[in-house]
């Protein structure tokens, strides 16, 4: 992280360096930790879609490699349905309406990162119906780009919530974009509205602006969310990607579920941004239901994970 904060962002080619060089110590300091060997292991996940191309390569074709030299089957893994599976891994219990049984299906299930805002109708493993996507900056993005121009640092997602917690959520009225009839979202104008605002004068401290701006983002996708569970009258909502460890829309997005009389899951914050272990908890649901393929699979910097629902 603090080789890309220079740049504002992450620089992909020092992106698939650093995968490069850590790649060998990482997987020998993970069998350590686990008390395993390469025998143990059963089968290899990896991540081959989304995401920046060169990662993805160097970490594919270690996988293949590894792979081909144990003998062992190679599992490609959506980015976007890992983050969905932390749930399965160890999911927090948000809402007192929640039974014992943990996340389940069926459920509606948000996926907010840097690169997604995507609202997925799960109806079984590997079963599901996107309801809708962002149609310009996804949530983590408008964090980002929000954060640079408040003067808050990288990566913004966090540094935007420790000044809110000191802001006024009330100080400033930015717009919020519902998309009436739809389930996608739109963050531009809001990340609009915020340069305007910061252009102006005898403005209030930025932990308000801060405030403010994330409480416009937590609204829209608390309540687009609910308004979803609602209309498929499911009973469960999951959290994933790196926005859904923000406090704020935990916090929200459990006050109205409450008030719904709906089940809230979302996991641990570790698990919540980009991590390994969602990938094999992936895999691992793949491997279960016969989901192996060859080694000739490829990888791709995009691809959505649903088809939008007709």
């Amino acid at each position: 992280m603090e080789e890309h904060a220079r740049y504002g962002g992450v620089v992909p080619e020092l992106a698939s360096r650093r995968h490069v060089e850590q790649l060998i110590p990482v997987f020998r300091q993970a069998l350590a930790e686990a008390t395993c060997t390469w025998a143990d292991i059963d089968a290899i996940a990896v991540t081959n879609r989304p995401g920046l191309l060169g990662a993805l390569l160097v970490g594919t074709s270690a996988a293949k490699a590894l792979g081909m030299a144990l003998k062992k089957p190679v599992i490609p893994v959506h980015h976007i349905e890992a983050h969905l599976y932390a749930n399965w891994l160890a999911p927090t219990l948000a809402s007192p309406n929640s039974g014992a049984g943990g996340a389940d299906y069926p459920s509606v299930a948000l996926v907010v990162s840097g690169g997604h805002t995507d609202l997925f109708h799960l109806r079984g493993h590997g079963d599901y119906v996107l309801l809708g996507r962002t149609r310009d900056d996804a949530a983590g993005e408008a964090f980002d780009k929000c954060a640079r121009l408040m003067g808050l640092g990288y990566p913004g997602g966090p540094a935007v919530q420790e000044a809110a917690e000191r802001g006024n959520p009330k100080a400033m009225t930015f717009p919020r974009a519902l998309l009436p009839g739809t389930h996608e979202f739109s963050f531009s104008g809001l990340k609009t509205s915020v340069r305007y605002a910061l252009q102006g004068e005898n403005l209030p401290p930025i932990a308000d602006i801060a405030a403010s701006f994330q409480e416009a983002v937590v609204d829209v996708l608390s309540k687009k969310t609910i308004a979803a569970a609602n209309e498929l009258g499911v009973e469960r909502i999951l959290l994933a990607g790196g926005v859904s460890a923000n406090t704020r829309l935990r916090a929200v997005m459990q006050q109205r579920c409450d008030k719904a009389g709906l089940s809230l899951f979302y996991p641990p914050v570790a698990l919540c941004t980009d991590n390994a272990a969602m990938i094999a908890c992936a895999g691992y649901w793949y491997l279960q239901n016969g989901r192996t393929t060859t080694l000739d699979f490829e990888t791709r910097a995009s691809e959505p994970l649903a088809v939008v629902r007709v």
